[in-house]
C-alpha cells in the first residue's frame, strides 16, 4: 500500500500506475482516490496518481481539524509530487480537487502542465455550497451498503443523476461508505465538516478568479454536469471569455459531480492530454 509522510507527520495514501505524462487525480472534500475507478481505465499512456487527502479514505486523519484546509492539502500535494520526483504535472481535480489545482497556479504554477476541472470553477452557487454543509460529517444511516446504493439510485433517478444503474451507486457506496458491524460509516473524518463550517464562517473563501486567471497560458478544461447546482451556466460563460483556449464540456443526466467516465468528460480530458503531448 503505497504511503508517504507529510511534512508535520501524516501517512497519506495514494495509487501510481502506468508510464507516461503524469496525471494526478485530486478528489473532491468527502471523497477519496476511488472517486476515480471509472476513468482510470480510460486514461491511457499516462501515469495516472491519485491521492487520498487527509482525513479521507486510506490517510491518516488528522489532529487538528482545522487543518483539513486547502492550503494545507495543497501543500500535500507539492510534497507528494516531491516525494515522486515529479516536477510537471496535469491535475484532474473534482470539486475541492479543483480548488487545491487552482491555488497551486499561483503558488506553484511551474508544476502545472495542465487543469482539469471536474465540475468547479471561481464562483460556487450558495444552492450547492449550502446542501454540502448539511450533510458533511453527518453518519449515514444505512445498515448495509446494499441499502446505501439502493437508496442513492432512488433519490437520483428524479434528480440530478437519472439514468444511472445501480451497479454504479453500488460501487459510488463502497467508495465513500465502508461497512461496519450492522451500519455503514463515513470514509473521511467527521470533523471535517467541523472545518468546512468554521472557516466559512471565519470567511476564509477568497475571490476565487484571480485563482483561475493565473491558468492563463496552460491547457485547461473544465467538465460540467448539466445538472450541477454547484457551477453555473455563466461561471462557465466567463472561465471560457477570461482563458480563451478553455475545453468545456457539459455532461447531460449528471449533477455535482460527473463520474468522468462519460463520452464528454472524456473527449474533454483527452483534449488537455493531447495538447500537452503535441503542442500547437
Amino acid at each position: 500500500m503505497p504511503r508517504f509522510d507529510t511534512s508535520d507527520g501524516l501517512s497519506l495514501h495514494y495509487t501510481d500506475q502506468g508510464d507516461g505524462l503524469p496525471v494526478l487525480c485530486l478528489p473532491g472534500l468527502t471523497r477519496n482516490g476511488d472517486d476515480f475507478q471509472f476513468v482510470l481505465p480510460h486514461l491511457k499512456g499516462v501515469r495516472a496518481i491519485t491521492l487520498d487527502s487527509r482525513g479521507r479514505g486510506l490517510s491518516e486523519w488528522d489532529g487538528d481539524y482545522m487543518n483539513y484546509s486547502i492550503p494545507r492539502e495543497a501543500a500535500d500535494v507539492v510534497e507528494l509530487c516531491a516525494f515522486l520526483g515529479l516536477e510537471r504535472v496535469v491535475i484532474l481535480g473534482t470539486s475541492r480537487g479543483g480548488l487545491i489545482a487552482m491555488g497551486l497556479a499561483v503558488t506553484h504554477p511551474q508544476l502545472l502542465q495542465g487543469v482539469i476541472l471536474n465540475d468547479i470553477g471561481p464562483v460556487i452557487d450558495e444552492d450547492g455550497l449550502d446542501r454540502i454543509k448539511d450533510y458533511v460529517g453527518v453518519t449515514p444511516r444505512f445498515p448495509d451498503l446494499e441499502t446505501a446504493a439502493q437508496a442513492m439510485a432512488k433519490a437520483e433517478a428524479g434528480g440530478e443523476f437519472p439514468n444511472v444503474p445501480l451497479s454504479r451507486w453500488r460501487a459510488h457506496a463502497a467508495a465513500i461508505y465502508r461497512q461496519a458491524d450492522n451500519h455503514v460509516v463515513l470514509r473521511y473524518d467527521p470533523r471535517l465538516g467541523d472545518a468546512m463550517r468554521e472557516q466559512a464562517k471565519a470567511g476564509d473563501f477568497p475571490d476565487l478568479w484571480p485563482f483561475f486567471d493565473a491558468l492563463k497560458g496552460k491547457p485547461v478544461a473544465v467538465i460540467r454536469g448539466a445538472n450541477s447546482d454547484l457551477l453555473s451556466e455563466a461561471t462557465v460563460a466567463e472561465m471560457s471569455r477570461r482563458h480563451g483556449d478553455l475545453v468545456v464540456a457539459t455532461v447531460p443526466d449528471r449533477g455535482h459531480v460527473p463520474f468522468l467516465d462519460e463520452p464528454e468528460a472524456l473527449k474533454a480530458i483527452n483534449a488537455v492530454l493531447e495538447s500537452i503531448r503535441v503542442p500547437a
